[in-house]
């Protein structure tokens, strides 16, 4: 399922560090996260539907990946963005 455009741009103007900014790892979290979100709403109603199950699981593990990167990199984005998005962070050192 592919997010609609407008939501993808207003997304992106959120997130963005710069005008012309949307591949940093902030924008992609944040665009992988509303797309887990309307996944999970669609496997709530169709529970037997395995590909988009598994789908799922391949964005948690990309957006995983990105949160370690930036957790590495930069760890004033990282928990930032956690909080902007409510996703629980895993950071040692802000616990």
């Amino acid at each position: 399922m592919a997010l609609k455009s407008d939501t993808k741009l207003d997304i992106i103007k959120k997130f963005a560090a710069s005008t012309k900014d949307t591949g940093s790892p902030r924008v992609q979290i944040a665009l992988l996260t509303s797309q887990i979100e309307e996944l999970t709403g669609h496997l709530k109603v169709h529970k037997k539907d395995n590909h988009s199950r598994r789908g799922l699981l391949k964005i948690i593990s990309k957006r995983r990946r990105l949160l370690n990167y930036l957790s590495k990199s930069n760890p004033t984005d990282y928990l930032d963005i956690t909080k902007s998005l409510k996703i629980t962070s895993q950071l040692r050192s802000a616990q």
